[in-house]
């Protein structure tokens, strides 16, 4: 039996079918009007139980798997288009073929393995694909999922961090590997279980008992043509549910095209689909049922239309995310406490200072809603990056609300810390995140939804600002059920409910914008500066241009400047700030008057408040906006800014080198 069952590789460099082995102007601008804006519906009154709507997930790497009456090479191919903002650096697909498995890997783009399908077809009615992000060995072909050990075959996403053990023990017993990923050795454990004779579900179960680390795997092997395997721990899987086929993937935009009907994995669940079938099982082999849940995504959410990158889309997408995140929150000029979940009213009251953990943009939308609890609700808050909290032995006040914030629901060190915080004793657990069937969502008391939609771009835009819309809400509920001043409240809530439209009026500057990002183009280095909440503003604007443009930017508090800043600066280094009409404003243009007199060149981007004396400088003219809304507005322009530069420079916008989505591993 073990003889017949054999598989076939394609390589990309030689076309050939071969054995396998065993084993990515000058002077001032006044603000523009600008028509072409799409409209923004408005705010409808409250439906409360309404703020879960099903939403994507977005780990690196991308798995998709499919059992099928017919052929199923180009939906493995367009599942994995659909995963291809993710981040990756190859791609490939296997498939069932009679008694072998057939493999297709390429180097690069699912373009180059579309190429080499069409060099040399292949065909199956079962088979699994993946999108690479380089962990473990070089981005090549020989470390392309799937990896293959005899008649199985393996796609993974995480890490296994006992791979060097396994790898060892099982090139003891003669497997000899062909990669240097830690992939292939869940390739030749469960090999090496169907030698044994156990069928491929219990391989898998046993196999992944074996495993130490974060995964979400999906396997097939030739011994049983109409099966993929699925398992997850620490990354997300999803199930899809079709007639006469079903799915598996990361991402459920990898499946829109082919079924609305998923249920998502819980923590150590194995999966086995058949064509007709799906049967799921739990950590501890019990046969369970997960719930199953229409999407209302439709396939096009994740299409560019008429923009050029997703990143410019998702941009101009920023009023009506916004208006969405708002949406059954705010109710006759008062936020709804019921937003947050039941007892959440009772749970605030307790509250008595506030601690919030997150990482990249999520962790400066936290540095922001600091200054807003502070100062609006009168409660200390701490923000801590999450790689950092899970590494010590944090005090935590008695009643201390823990907040994390991420896009995505499964950033690894977000993750982690979270479930450290079960143990050490605060009053509850809030949630912000995109994805409500995330990992984080799941193990949190309370949730907010930002509901910011699908987010392609690797630079996070609209899941920024929405989450500083959902932050202000929670900062404005924490107020409210600890006195705070009434009057501040209300302005605060009518801040949020002007935002959407805010947001158009800034979009129509692009243009400007655009001409302002010729100036930079042959840069190098960048300053972004900014004072109160205005600071992470700046922060989060360095983070933007080096992500996509890779100029190397920093942001800093501008009081900072004579502390060693100022050192760099001169004639070659654009100094970028943002200037609300707050009480620092006088204190800024002191800060603005130090760059001048080394001779670095301004690029300001100030409220139409306090645009007269603000000095030489190229100078950008915002609507005027309070102390909630001047952060999420000052935020629109220098993601444009960010953008036009990384254009300019022909740099991967969507896609930056060395990046993905989300880090769904330590």
């Amino acid at each position: 039996m073990h003889a017949a069952c054999q598989s076939q590789d394609i390589d990309l460099s030689n076309n050939a079918l071969r054995p396998l082995p065993s084993a990515a102007s000058a002077g001032r601008v006044r603000l523009n009007r600008a028509p072409a804006l799409p409209a923004v519906r408005h705010i409808r009154p409250a439906k409360l139980g309404d703020f879960l709507i099903p939403g994507p997930s977005f780990p690196m790497c991308g798995i998709v798997g499919i059992s099928a009456q017919r052929d199923v090479v180009s939906h493995l191919i367009s599942g994995l288009k659909a995963l291809e903002y993710r981040g990756y650096d190859s791609a490939g697909i296997a498939l069932i073929n009679g008694t072998s498995v057939v493999r297709l890997r390429a180097a690069g783009k699912v373009r180059d393995l579309e190429t080499l399908q069409a060099q040399a077809p292949v065909s199956g009615h079962c088979g699994i694909a993946h999108t690479r992000w380089a962990t473990h060995g070089l981005p090549n072909t020989d470390n392309a999922h799937p990896h293959v050990s005899g008649a199985v075959s393996v796609v993974h996403n995480g890490i296994i961090e006992n791979h060097a053990a396994l790898r060892a023990e099982l090139q003891a017993q003669g497997y000899v590997f062909s990669s240097q990923t830690d992939t292939e050795v869940i390739a030749h454990l469960v090999e090496r279980e169907q030698r044994a004779g156990k069928a491929l579900l219990p391989a898998v179960q046993k196999v992944v008992n074996l495993l130490h680390g974060a995964y979400a795997i999906a396997v097939v092997s030739a011994r049983e043509p109409d099966t993929v395997i699925g398992a997850r721990r620490g990354s997300p899987l999803v199930v899809g549910y079709g007639e006469g086929e079903q799915y598996l993937a990361s991402d459920i935009h990898a499946l829109l095209p082919l079924t609305r009907r998923f249920s998502y994995l819980d923590e150590g669940d194995v999966v086995a689909i058949t064509r007709e079938t799906v049967a799921v099982f739990d950590a501890q082999g019990r046969a369970v049922e997960r719930p199953v849940k229409e999407s209302h995504f439709s396939a096009d959410a994740v299409e560019r239309g008429e923009y050029r990158h997703y990143m410019l889309k998702e941009i101009f997408e920023q009023p009506q995310a916004i208006a969405d995140t708002l949406e059954g929150r705010i109710f006759d000029g008062r936020v709804l406490t019921g937003m947050l979940g039941v007892g959440a009213a009772e749970l605030l009251a307790k509250t008595e200072s506030v601690h919030i953990v997150a990482c990249g943009t999520s962790y400066h939308a936290g540095l922001v809603a600091r200054y807003w609890i502070e100062s609006i609700a009168g409660l200390p808050c701490t923000v801590e990056i999450a790689s950092e909290y899970r590494y010590r032995s944090p005090v935590v006040r008695p009643d201390t609300l823990f907040v994390t914030i991420s896009q995505s629901g499964e950033t690894a060190d977000t993750l982690a810390a979270l479930n450290l915080a079960r143990e050490r004793g605060y009053v509850a657990r809030l949630a912000v995140c995109n994805v409500p069937e995330s990992s984080i969502v799941r193990a949190s008391d309370l949730v907010l939804m930002t509901r910011a939609g699908p987010e392609i771009g690797v630079a996070s835009t609209k899941a920024f600002t929405t989450q500083l819309a959902a932050l202000a809400l929670v900062a404005l509920e924490l107020a409210r059920a600890h006195g705070g001043d009434e009057a501040r409240y209300l302005a605060g809530v009518r801040q949020l409910e002007a935002l959407p439209g805010l947001i158009q009026q800034v979009l129509a500057l692009d243009p400007d914008i655009q001409k302002l990002a010729e100036d930079f183009a042959d840069k190098q280095h960048a300053l972004f500066l900014g004072r109160g909440t205005h600071w992470p503003v700046a922060l989060e604007g360095a983070l933007k241009l080096k992500e996509i443009s890779y100029i190397h930017a920093e942001g800093y508090p501008a009081g900072e400047l004579k502390h060693g800043p100022l050192a760099l600066v001169d004639a070659d280094m654009p100094v970028i700030a943002v200037a609300p009409n707050d009480h620092l404003i006088d204190k800024l243009r002191s800060n603005m008057e130090e760059v001048r007199a080394r001779g670095g060149r301004l690029y300001l981007f100030v409220d139409e408040g306090v645009a007269e004396g603000m000095g030489d400088g190229r100078i950008l003219v915002m609507p005027a906006a309070g102390e909630i809304a001047a952060p999420v507005v000052s935020t629109i322009p220098l993601q444009l800014l960010a953008y036009h530069v990384a254009v300019l420079r022909g740099t991967d916008v969507d896609q930056p080198r060395n990046l993905a989505k989300s880090v769904t591993v330590e």
